[in-house]
């Protein structure tokens, strides 16, 4: 199906304009928007030339969204400051006030303006000065009060339209995500936040894509971007979420509106039940590489709460891709008031791939470590080292608890000894998994062997 471009928006540079123009905008996440506009315009067959008020914009992104239409050449001007605008009156005569502003009647000379950098003014008498005889009165014709775009096209056949297609930046978003936990599993909420800066829209449809998509590095001239013509019929009742290309492309239900300096939010999907499990971690002291060290005094090492969201592929919400963003877990009090108990930023989730969210500190779990043994020796060129730990774990809860201690290395290491079994989850982690009584404590050693 063909969906029409349709999306009635504002581009603004200073004070914004309102386009009445038919309009398409996807967001990106890193600030990019691509903007697809259908203006009424009468095209002549042949080659023709149009200056149109398109708003900000990169230039070598500038291309046409119909195959009978040929882009032959631009010109793009966004000086809309007072010394873009002395230049234009270089070889016109203008009027300026004198007089102190407010004071009397105004008072006022002419003079000719020969020249900037620097600004040179020839006076009524002849005279050349290089400072401005007074504050320049500009006429209408010389003021730009927005960026301009002068098109050259070449059409097959005549029509009354011009549909373009270019980059602009002004706008941005990041998903946000509203997780309530209870015994019968985790209601999921996500929101899209767009933040407009520049970007202003009045009923309009939107589109999202999130993704890592590439940016040309800068050159002496702005990068060239290609984009896709938009499909479909119409905005759909709900988000609707799509492949496109190795992104994904949320088109958002219904009509939103837009203004510069404000955020908007908007649902990205339906609320969704998810299973989940609660971890609680304790990271090993062993450095990721190079010498293992010597310490002697035992210290308090924090025992990390998080959150596992599983999402089986089977289910409506294990099917959909989810945006990089923000989560934020809660979880209702005695009184079943919703608290937030944890909040975590993730990368992009693949359909079928679980969210593990991280969510601060344990309260009733403490741990404590102390190297209780260290030895090195050399090894022809190499220094082999060997390191016996002891982590204590107490827990203040009426419930036990299930605490992992993970160690974590690249290259030659192994375990030696362990009072827990060792689990080897890849070449680089090994799992001691310590069950903690309620009200009591457990207590794990180690001995591990390190080359460098």
């Amino acid at each position: 199906m063909k969906r029409p471009l349709v999306l009635a928006s504002l581009l603004a540079l200073g004070t914004a304009t309102l386009l009445s123009a038919q309009t398409g905008l996807t967001i990106y996440q890193d600030g990019r928007v691509l903007v697809r506009r259908t203006l009424p315009l009468q095209l002549p067959q042949g080659a023709s030339s149009h200056r149109l008020a398109l708003g900000p914009l990169d230039p070598a992104s500038l291309f046409a969204l119909d195959p009978e239409v040929t882009l032959t050449g631009a010109h793009y001007d966004d000086a809309v400051d007072e010394p873009s605008t002395m230049r234009r009156a270089v070889g016109r005569t203008l009027v300026f006030d004198t007089g102190a502003a407010g004071q009397g009647m105004p008072q006022t000379v002419e003079a000719e303006v020969l020249g900037v950098d620097p600004e040179r003014f020839r006076l009524a008498g002849g005279e050349i000065t290089f400072s401005r005889p007074g504050r320049p009165r500009y006429p209408a014709d010389l003021v730009q009060l927005a960026p301009t775009t002068s098109a050259l096209v070449r059409t097959t056949r005549a029509r009354e339209n011009l549909a373009l297609g270019f980059f602009t930046s002004g706008a941005s978003w990041q998903a946000a995500y509203q997780v309530v936990l209870s015994s019968s599993g985790a209601r999921v909420s996500g929101l899209a936040l767009i933040a407009a800066a520049t970007l202003a829209a009045d009923d309009a449809e939107v589109q999202l894509l999130a993704g890592e998509v590439g940016r040309a590095k800068a050159t002496g001239a702005r990068p060239m971007l290609m984009a896709a013509r938009e499909a479909a019929d119409a905005m759909p009742a709900a988000p609707y979420e799509e492949a496109v290309g190795e992104a994904h492309l949320y088109s958002l239900a219904g009509r939103l509106t837009l203004r510069p300096g404000t955020s908007t939010t908007t649902m990205l999907f339906e609320p969704a039940v998810a299973p989940w499990e609660r971890s609680f971690t304790v990271r090993g002291q062993v450095p990721w590489a190079g010498p293992l060290m010597q310490y002697g005094e035992e210290g308090e090492v924090p025992v990390e709460v998080g959150y596992l969201l599983r999402r089986p592929r089977s289910g409506g919400f294990g099917e959909r891709p989810l945006p990089a963003g923000t989560w934020r877990l809660y979880q209702a009090d005695a009184a079943g008031r919703l608290q937030l108990i944890g909040e975590s930023s993730s990368g992009h989730s693949a359909p079928g791939s679980d969210v593990q969210l991280s969510a601060g500190e344990a309260f009733d779990l403490k741990a404590r470590r102390i190297q209780t043994d260290y030895s090195t020796r050399r090894d022809s060129s190499r220094t082999v080292a060997s390191a016996t730990y002891r982590v204590t774990v107490t827990n203040a809860r009426d419930s036990a608890a299930t605490v992992d201690v993970l160690e974590e290395r690249r290259g030659e290491w192994s375990i030696l000894e362990s009072s827990v079994p060792a689990e080897k989850l890849s070449s680089t982690r090994t799992r001691f998994r310590l069950r903690v009584p309620a009200r009591g404590e457990a207590v794990l050693s180690y001995r591990i062997r390190v080359v460098w």
